[in-house]
Protein backbone atom coordinates (compact mmCIF):
# COMPACT_ATOMS: atom_id res chain seq x y z
CA UNK A 1 0.00 0.00 0.00
CA UNK A 2 1.37 3.01 -0.86
CA UNK A 3 1.92 5.97 1.82
CA UNK A 4 -0.13 8.67 2.26
CA UNK A 5 0.96 12.35 2.96
CA UNK A 6 -1.61 15.72 3.14
CA UNK A 7 1.43 17.34 1.23
CA UNK A 8 2.11 17.14 -1.99
CA UNK A 9 5.85 17.25 -1.56
CA UNK A 10 8.32 16.17 1.48
CA UNK A 11 11.77 17.81 2.70
CA UNK A 12 14.95 16.04 1.77
CA UNK A 13 17.98 15.47 4.51
CA UNK A 14 19.45 18.88 3.71
CA UNK A 15 15.61 20.87 4.72
CA UNK A 16 15.19 22.00 1.71
CA UNK A 17 11.66 20.93 -0.80
CA UNK A 18 12.27 17.74 -2.63
CA UNK A 19 10.20 16.46 -5.57
CA UNK A 20 7.24 14.39 -4.77
CA UNK A 21 7.75 10.32 -5.75
CA UNK A 22 4.29 9.88 -7.26
CA UNK A 23 4.94 5.86 -6.79
CA UNK A 24 5.24 6.40 -2.79
CA UNK A 25 3.84 9.43 -2.14
CA UNK A 26 -0.17 10.09 -2.69
CA UNK A 27 -3.12 12.16 -1.29
CA UNK A 28 -5.89 10.94 0.16
CA UNK A 29 -7.60 12.27 -2.67
CA UNK A 30 -5.36 10.45 -5.29
CA UNK A 31 -5.02 7.33 -3.28
CA UNK A 32 -8.75 7.14 -2.95
CA UNK A 33 -9.27 7.43 -7.19
CA UNK A 34 -6.93 4.81 -7.76
CA UNK A 35 -8.60 2.11 -5.70
CA UNK A 36 -10.52 -0.51 -7.78
CA UNK A 37 -14.15 -0.29 -8.27
CA UNK A 38 -16.01 -3.18 -7.65
CA UNK A 39 -19.61 -4.00 -7.29
CA UNK A 40 -20.50 -6.74 -4.63
CA UNK A 41 -23.39 -9.50 -4.73
CA UNK A 42 -24.47 -11.69 -2.22
CA UNK A 43 -26.15 -15.11 -3.65
CA UNK A 44 -28.01 -18.13 -1.14
CA UNK A 45 -27.44 -21.01 -1.52
CA UNK A 46 -30.40 -23.59 -0.65
CA UNK A 47 -31.10 -27.12 -0.67
CA UNK A 48 -33.57 -29.87 -0.27
CA UNK A 49 -33.57 -33.19 1.50
CA UNK A 50 -32.21 -35.00 -1.47
CA UNK A 51 -29.33 -32.49 -2.02
CA UNK A 52 -30.93 -30.66 -4.80
CA UNK A 53 -30.23 -27.30 -5.32
CA UNK A 54 -32.83 -24.42 -5.59
CA UNK A 55 -32.50 -22.12 -8.69
CA UNK A 56 -35.14 -19.70 -10.11
CA UNK A 57 -36.42 -18.67 -13.48
CA UNK A 58 -36.56 -14.84 -14.01
CA UNK A 59 -38.42 -13.05 -16.30
CA UNK A 60 -35.10 -10.98 -17.60
CA UNK A 61 -32.70 -13.83 -19.04
CA UNK A 62 -33.04 -17.63 -20.05
CA UNK A 63 -30.92 -19.20 -17.57
CA UNK A 64 -31.58 -19.51 -14.04
CA UNK A 65 -29.76 -18.23 -11.01
CA UNK A 66 -29.48 -19.16 -7.74
CA UNK A 67 -31.56 -16.30 -5.05
CA UNK A 68 -30.27 -13.08 -4.58
CA UNK A 69 -28.82 -9.91 -5.80
CA UNK A 70 -26.91 -6.72 -5.61
CA UNK A 71 -25.70 -5.59 -2.28
CA UNK A 72 -26.72 -2.09 -1.45
CA UNK A 73 -24.80 1.12 -0.72
CA UNK A 74 -23.54 0.99 2.58
CA UNK A 75 -25.47 -2.37 3.38
CA UNK A 76 -23.93 -5.83 4.59
CA UNK A 77 -23.54 -8.86 2.11
CA UNK A 78 -25.57 -11.16 5.03
CA UNK A 79 -27.82 -8.26 5.50
CA UNK A 80 -28.40 -8.57 1.36
CA UNK A 81 -29.06 -12.24 1.13
CA UNK A 82 -32.01 -11.91 3.74
CA UNK A 83 -33.50 -8.60 2.26
CA UNK A 84 -33.16 -10.46 -1.15
CA UNK A 85 -34.87 -13.87 -0.13
CA UNK A 86 -37.55 -12.23 1.32
CA UNK A 87 -38.28 -9.69 -1.96
CA UNK A 88 -37.64 -12.85 -4.27
CA UNK A 89 -38.91 -15.80 -2.28
CA UNK A 90 -40.82 -14.56 0.63
CA UNK A 91 -38.71 -16.31 2.90
CA UNK A 92 -37.32 -14.60 6.34
CA UNK A 93 -34.67 -15.89 7.42
CA UNK A 94 -30.67 -14.93 8.84
CA UNK A 95 -27.83 -16.26 6.44
CA UNK A 96 -24.49 -15.79 8.87
CA UNK A 97 -22.51 -18.80 7.34
CA UNK A 98 -20.56 -17.73 4.09
CA UNK A 99 -19.75 -20.84 2.00
CA UNK A 100 -17.73 -18.61 -0.83
CA UNK A 101 -16.44 -15.48 -2.24
CA UNK A 102 -16.37 -15.04 -5.96
CA UNK A 103 -13.58 -12.65 -7.73
CA UNK A 104 -15.79 -11.73 -11.20
CA UNK A 105 -13.18 -10.06 -13.35
CA UNK A 106 -14.54 -7.11 -15.61
CA UNK A 107 -13.92 -8.57 -18.58
CA UNK A 108 -16.96 -11.73 -18.22
CA UNK A 109 -18.42 -12.68 -21.26
CA UNK A 110 -22.08 -11.90 -21.75
CA UNK A 111 -21.98 -8.01 -19.94
CA UNK A 112 -23.62 -5.56 -22.29
CA UNK A 113 -21.57 -2.93 -23.11
CA UNK A 114 -23.44 -0.53 -21.82
CA UNK A 115 -23.62 -1.57 -18.26
CA UNK A 116 -20.15 -0.89 -18.29
CA UNK A 117 -19.31 -3.74 -15.25
CA UNK A 118 -16.36 -3.27 -13.03
CA UNK A 119 -15.84 -6.65 -11.81
CA UNK A 120 -17.69 -8.34 -8.49
CA UNK A 121 -17.10 -9.72 -5.55
CA UNK A 122 -19.87 -12.24 -4.97
CA UNK A 123 -20.82 -13.76 -1.73
CA UNK A 124 -22.33 -17.40 -1.36
CA UNK A 125 -24.25 -17.87 1.83
CA UNK A 126 -25.65 -20.98 3.33
CA UNK A 127 -29.56 -21.30 3.08
CA UNK A 128 -29.18 -24.52 4.73
CA UNK A 129 -31.40 -27.74 3.81
CA UNK A 130 -34.77 -26.92 3.51
CA UNK A 131 -38.38 -29.24 4.31
CA UNK A 132 -41.51 -29.73 2.03
CA UNK A 133 -42.90 -26.88 4.50
CA UNK A 134 -40.19 -24.92 3.82
CA UNK A 135 -40.70 -25.15 0.45
CA UNK A 136 -44.12 -24.58 0.28
CA UNK A 137 -44.23 -21.47 1.95
CA UNK A 138 -42.23 -19.48 -1.06
CA UNK A 139 -44.16 -17.07 -2.12
CA UNK A 140 -43.21 -15.16 -5.31
CA UNK A 141 -42.89 -11.53 -6.22
CA UNK A 142 -45.88 -10.50 -9.26
CA UNK A 143 -42.67 -9.43 -11.29
CA UNK A 144 -38.92 -10.54 -11.83
CA UNK A 145 -39.05 -14.14 -10.12
CA UNK A 146 -41.39 -16.62 -12.48
CA UNK A 147 -40.48 -19.65 -10.47
CA UNK A 148 -38.25 -22.17 -8.91
CA UNK A 149 -37.12 -25.91 -9.40
CA UNK A 150 -34.34 -27.84 -7.32
CA UNK A 151 -31.98 -29.03 -9.91
CA UNK A 152 -29.56 -32.24 -9.33
CA UNK A 153 -26.28 -30.67 -8.69
CA UNK A 154 -24.89 -32.09 -12.05
CA UNK A 155 -27.87 -30.29 -14.32
CA UNK A 156 -26.64 -26.58 -13.17
CA UNK A 157 -24.10 -26.06 -16.26
CA UNK A 158 -27.15 -26.97 -18.78
CA UNK A 159 -29.59 -24.59 -16.51
CA UNK A 160 -27.04 -21.77 -15.32
CA UNK A 161 -24.47 -19.64 -17.28
CA UNK A 162 -21.17 -21.09 -16.79
CA UNK A 163 -19.71 -18.84 -14.74
CA UNK A 164 -22.47 -19.37 -12.31
CA UNK A 165 -22.90 -22.68 -12.53
CA UNK A 166 -18.83 -23.38 -11.48
CA UNK A 167 -19.97 -21.02 -8.56
CA UNK A 168 -22.96 -22.81 -7.25
CA UNK A 169 -20.71 -26.28 -7.85
CA UNK A 170 -17.82 -25.01 -5.67
CA UNK A 171 -19.96 -23.58 -2.92
CA UNK A 172 -22.10 -26.78 -2.76
CA UNK A 173 -18.39 -28.66 -2.40
CA UNK A 174 -17.62 -26.20 0.36
CA UNK A 175 -20.58 -26.95 2.20
CA UNK A 176 -20.07 -30.55 2.04
CA UNK A 177 -16.45 -30.30 2.93
CA UNK A 178 -17.14 -27.59 6.07
CA UNK A 179 -13.49 -26.21 5.96
CA UNK A 180 -14.39 -22.69 6.09
CA UNK A 181 -15.43 -20.25 3.03
CA UNK A 182 -14.02 -21.31 -0.05
CA UNK A 183 -12.39 -18.23 -2.17
CA UNK A 184 -13.06 -18.23 -5.83
CA UNK A 185 -11.75 -16.79 -8.92
CA UNK A 186 -14.06 -17.00 -11.93
CA UNK A 187 -16.06 -19.58 -9.72
CA UNK A 188 -12.66 -21.78 -9.30
CA UNK A 189 -11.68 -22.26 -5.88
CA UNK A 190 -7.83 -20.90 -5.19
CA UNK A 191 -6.46 -23.95 -3.24
CA UNK A 192 -8.92 -27.02 -4.75
CA UNK A 193 -9.45 -29.74 -2.13
CA UNK A 194 -9.88 -33.19 -3.34
CA UNK A 195 -13.58 -33.00 -3.98
CA UNK A 196 -12.68 -29.77 -6.48
CA UNK A 197 -9.84 -31.65 -7.40
CA UNK A 198 -12.18 -34.92 -8.33
CA UNK A 199 -14.97 -32.99 -9.96
CA UNK A 200 -17.34 -34.65 -7.31
CA UNK A 201 -21.04 -34.05 -7.68
CA UNK A 202 -20.35 -32.65 -11.99
CA UNK A 203 -21.69 -36.17 -13.04
CA UNK A 204 -25.69 -36.98 -12.01
CA UNK A 205 -25.06 -39.13 -8.40
CA UNK A 206 -26.60 -42.88 -9.12
CA UNK A 207 -30.06 -43.18 -7.45
CA UNK A 208 -30.40 -45.62 -5.01
CA UNK A 209 -33.73 -44.69 -3.32
CA UNK A 210 -34.71 -48.48 -1.89
CA UNK A 211 -36.35 -49.28 1.53
CA UNK A 212 -33.85 -49.52 4.21
CA UNK A 213 -33.95 -52.62 6.39
CA UNK A 214 -31.66 -53.76 9.33
CA UNK A 215 -30.28 -56.76 10.23
CA UNK A 216 -29.51 -58.94 7.27
CA UNK A 217 -31.16 -59.83 4.02
CA UNK A 218 -33.74 -62.64 4.27
CA UNK A 219 -32.45 -65.43 2.37
CA UNK A 220 -35.00 -65.90 -0.43
CA UNK A 221 -33.93 -62.23 -1.78
CA UNK A 222 -31.42 -62.23 -4.25
CA UNK A 223 -27.84 -59.96 -3.12
CA UNK A 224 -26.66 -57.41 -5.60
CA UNK A 225 -24.50 -54.60 -5.23
CA UNK A 226 -22.77 -55.52 -1.43
CA UNK A 227 -21.13 -52.16 0.32
CA UNK A 228 -18.74 -51.67 3.16
CA UNK A 229 -19.24 -48.72 5.98
CA UNK A 230 -15.07 -50.03 6.35
CA UNK A 231 -14.05 -47.07 9.44
CA UNK A 232 -10.82 -45.83 10.42
CA UNK A 233 -9.65 -45.01 13.85
CA UNK A 234 -11.08 -41.17 13.65
CA UNK A 235 -14.34 -42.36 12.44
CA UNK A 236 -14.36 -41.99 9.17
CA UNK A 237 -15.05 -44.21 6.49
CA UNK A 238 -13.80 -45.24 2.92
CA UNK A 239 -15.32 -43.80 0.45
CA UNK A 240 -14.53 -43.67 -3.28
CA UNK A 241 -14.42 -41.25 -6.64
CA UNK A 242 -14.59 -42.28 -9.96
CA UNK A 243 -11.87 -40.19 -11.27
CA UNK A 244 -13.72 -39.98 -15.32
CA UNK A 245 -17.05 -38.99 -13.57
CA UNK A 246 -16.80 -37.64 -9.95
CA UNK A 247 -19.29 -40.08 -8.31
CA UNK A 248 -18.80 -41.30 -5.29
CA UNK A 249 -19.74 -45.32 -4.29
CA UNK A 250 -19.34 -47.25 -0.74
CA UNK A 251 -16.94 -49.36 -1.58
CA UNK A 252 -16.50 -53.55 -1.16
CA UNK A 253 -16.46 -54.84 2.27
CA UNK A 254 -13.38 -56.81 1.23
CA UNK A 255 -11.75 -53.58 0.25
CA UNK A 256 -9.23 -53.57 2.97
CA UNK A 257 -8.60 -55.97 6.21
CA UNK A 258 -10.91 -55.35 8.73
CA UNK A 259 -12.41 -56.27 12.04
CA UNK A 260 -15.64 -56.61 13.99
CA UNK A 261 -17.20 -56.90 10.73
CA UNK A 262 -21.51 -56.59 11.32
CA UNK A 263 -24.31 -56.86 8.94
CA UNK A 264 -25.74 -53.26 9.45
CA UNK A 265 -28.86 -53.70 6.93
CA UNK A 266 -29.76 -53.49 3.36
CA UNK A 267 -31.59 -51.54 0.90
CA UNK A 268 -34.61 -53.14 -0.98
CA UNK A 269 -35.93 -51.87 -4.64
CA UNK A 270 -37.77 -54.48 -5.41
CA UNK A 271 -35.20 -56.17 -7.80
CA UNK A 272 -33.05 -57.78 -4.57
CA UNK A 273 -31.68 -56.76 -1.87
CA UNK A 274 -28.30 -54.40 -1.41
CA UNK A 275 -26.47 -55.51 1.80
CA UNK A 276 -24.47 -53.15 3.74
CA UNK A 277 -21.72 -54.35 6.22
CA UNK A 278 -19.87 -52.28 9.09
CA UNK A 279 -16.33 -53.05 10.14
CA UNK A 280 -13.26 -51.69 11.17
CA UNK A 281 -10.44 -51.02 8.83
CA UNK A 282 -6.84 -52.06 10.42
CA UNK A 283 -5.08 -51.58 6.70
CA UNK A 284 -5.51 -50.24 3.12
CA UNK A 285 -3.48 -51.91 0.72
CA UNK A 286 -2.25 -50.34 -2.41
CA UNK A 287 -5.39 -49.06 -4.92
CA UNK A 288 -6.19 -51.85 -7.28
CA UNK A 289 -7.78 -49.37 -9.42
CA UNK A 290 -6.16 -46.38 -10.71
CA UNK A 291 -9.58 -45.56 -11.80
CA UNK A 292 -10.71 -44.44 -8.29
CA UNK A 293 -9.81 -42.03 -5.37
CA UNK A 294 -9.69 -43.36 -1.95
CA UNK A 295 -11.01 -41.23 0.34
CA UNK A 296 -12.00 -40.73 4.30
CA UNK A 297 -15.32 -38.80 4.68
CA UNK A 298 -17.27 -38.50 7.81
CA UNK A 299 -20.76 -40.78 7.45
CA UNK A 300 -23.06 -37.33 6.56
CA UNK A 301 -20.38 -36.33 3.83
CA UNK A 302 -20.70 -39.96 2.03
CA UNK A 303 -24.98 -39.18 2.21
CA UNK A 304 -24.72 -35.86 1.07
CA UNK A 305 -22.70 -37.11 -2.07
CA UNK A 306 -25.21 -39.50 -2.67
CA UNK A 307 -28.90 -39.90 -3.89
CA UNK A 308 -30.38 -42.02 -1.16
CA UNK A 309 -33.95 -40.89 -0.86
CA UNK A 310 -35.44 -40.60 1.90
CA UNK A 311 -34.23 -43.69 3.35
CA UNK A 312 -30.59 -42.27 3.64
CA UNK A 313 -31.72 -40.82 6.95
CA UNK A 314 -32.25 -43.96 8.48
CA UNK A 315 -28.89 -45.50 7.11
CA UNK A 316 -27.16 -42.61 8.40
CA UNK A 317 -28.63 -43.87 11.45
CA UNK A 318 -27.65 -47.20 11.51
CA UNK A 319 -23.85 -46.00 10.58
CA UNK A 320 -23.68 -44.44 13.75
CA UNK A 321 -25.30 -47.15 15.99
CA UNK A 322 -22.47 -48.99 14.19
CA UNK A 323 -19.46 -46.88 15.10
CA UNK A 324 -20.61 -46.80 18.63
CA UNK A 325 -21.00 -50.54 18.73
CA UNK A 326 -17.53 -50.41 17.46
CA UNK A 327 -16.43 -47.96 19.84
CA UNK A 328 -15.39 -45.15 17.62
CA UNK A 329 -14.99 -41.64 18.04
CA UNK A 330 -17.84 -39.35 16.38
CA UNK A 331 -15.79 -38.13 13.63
CA UNK A 332 -15.57 -33.82 13.22
CA UNK A 333 -16.60 -32.34 9.85
CA UNK A 334 -13.46 -31.76 8.01
CA UNK A 335 -12.14 -31.55 3.94
CA UNK A 336 -12.38 -35.54 2.78
CA UNK A 337 -8.69 -36.41 2.59
CA UNK A 338 -7.05 -38.70 -0.17
CA UNK A 339 -5.63 -41.65 0.67
CA UNK A 340 -2.13 -42.38 -0.99
CA UNK A 341 -2.32 -45.04 -3.52
CA UNK A 342 0.34 -47.41 -1.71
CA UNK A 343 -2.59 -47.34 1.04
CA UNK A 344 -1.61 -47.39 4.74
CA UNK A 345 -1.61 -48.87 8.15
CA UNK A 346 -3.29 -47.95 11.11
Amino acid sequence: MPQLTDEAVTEDQGGGPAAADPGTWMTPEAYGASRASLWTGAVVLVTDADGRVLVQSVDYRPDRLLPGGAVDAGEAPAAAAAREMYEELGIEGHYPRGLAVDWIPADTPGMPPGMRFPGEILHVFDGGTWTRERIASVRLPAQEITGIHFAEPAELPALMDAGDARRALSALRARINGGGTALLEEGRPTTPTALDRLGVLRSRRDPQHGTWHTGPPPAHLPLRDAAGWLFAPDGRVLLLIARATGRAHLPPPAAGPTTGAIPLGYRYAGQGAHPRTAARLTALPPGPDPAYARLLATPEQVRELSDWGPAGQEELAAVHAARGHLSLPAPPRTPPTELPPEGCRW
